[in-house]
């Protein structure tokens, strides 16, 4: 067996909030991960979805981001992103 090359191996301290709410046509179950890692982006992850993006305000403001990252309509999506305006920083 080859040894394994690590391009990093660190632990860190993170804060994580877990919410779930009722949107007009879905339910959003997330866990939003913040850290130092991501340059102060948060990590959102979609429970009941599997899917998970790292976002910042920058991302928010870009057209179409949600709807792709979380496999969304954009009804869907506007509803999240309003969320996400409130919380991630």
């Amino acid at each position: 067996m080859t040894e394994r090359f690590f391009l990093y191996d660190d632990t860190e301290e993170t804060k994580t909030r877990f919410v779930s709410f009722m949107g007009e046509h879905q339910r959003f179950d997330l866990a939003i991960l913040y850290s130092d890692r991501y340059y102060g982006k948060a990590m959102v992850m979609d429970i009941q979805g599997s899917r998970f993006a790292i976002i910042g305000q920058d991302d928010l403001d870009e057209e179409g981001y949600i709807e792709h990252a979380f496999k969304l309509s954009e009804q869907d999506a506007a509803e999240l992103r309003e969320f996400l305006n409130e919380v991630v920083l």
